[in-house]
């Protein structure tokens, strides 16, 4: 039994434990109510002070669904390690200031056996795009996870991971921002044309600098493309919504996938 520590606790977000639940469902609360179900969520990995608030709106759904989801597939890259392709971790859970996350130690598995991922956790030990999920899929009652850091590759690999582990009783998060240190306009424009192209499921539309979570934001439209779904903006935002200088900004979406 292996447990991957938290690498970003006290820094994204707060490592309390009372004060980490108090403002991660403070943020929930603020959020929307919940619409329809949906297979799938963009969501914002930044520090909770900027873009809590923005991923609190796919949050607020999973809270509230009349059936909760069992597992998470959270997809997002690697800042940190250089990568192709994507990869899993080998550990059995993974810790937090709020407990435990376990993790399907059986998806992993079943990634490697087919050559969709490698088991490697280097790119996962100081990563925080899945991290900062942990706290929000603990407040909402998500008890499973299986962490997947996505580099650079075919978004049609990333697809056919995701449609391997696409399930009931499992939500799939990609975890991304937007556009990075723009001016607040600047920002407002390019991200607009990205959210476009997420709500059109054309992962061809989004460029380099449109994401920073881009191959596997690509991997998930082309998923969503291959299995007829849509995608729908929940909320768009900037770092500057939240207290950031709006000379240098860093663009968050909330989006979410549905049949």
């Amino acid at each position: 039994m292996t447990t991957r520590p938290p690498a970003v606790a006290g820094t994204f977000y707060p490592a309390d434990p009372a004060r980490l639940a108090g403002s991660v469902d403070a943020m929930l609360g603020a959020a929307g109510a919940a619409p329809p179900d949906a297979v799938a969520y963009v969501v914002p990995h930044a520090g909770h002070r900027f873009s809590g608030p923005t991923a609190a709106h796919a949050y607020r759904e999973l809270r509230d669904r009349a059936e909760p989801f069992e597992r998470a597939v959270v997809i997002g890259p690697a800042h940190q390690v250089p990568l192709r392709g994507a990869a899993v971790s080998t550990a059995t859970a993974w810790a937090s200031p709020l407990g435990e996350i376990a993790i399907d130690t059986a998806g992993v598995q079943l990634l490697v056996d087919r050559g969709l991922a490698v088991a490697d956790d280097r790119p996962h030990a100081p990563e925080h795009s899945i991290e900062v999920q942990v706290p929000f899929l603990l407040r909402v009652h998500l008890r499973k996870l299986l962490p997947v850091v996505v580099g650079q590759g075919d978004p049609d690999a990333t697809a056919a991971l995701l449609d391997a582990v696409a399930a009931p009783g499992t939500v799939i998060l990609c975890s991304t921002d937007l556009s990075h240190y723009l001016p607040e306009a600047a920002a407002h424009r390019r991200d607009a044309l990205t959210a476009a192209a997420i709500a059109d499921l054309a992962p061809e539309r989004i460029g380099t600098g449109d994401a920073c979570g881009r191959h596997a934001l690509r991997g998930l439209l082309a998923w969503a493309r291959l299995r007829g779904l849509r995608a729908e903006c929940l909320a768009l935002a900037t770092s500057a919504d939240t207290g950031g200088p709006s000379d240098r900004v860093v663009g968050y979406p909330a989006f979410r996938v549905t049949a």
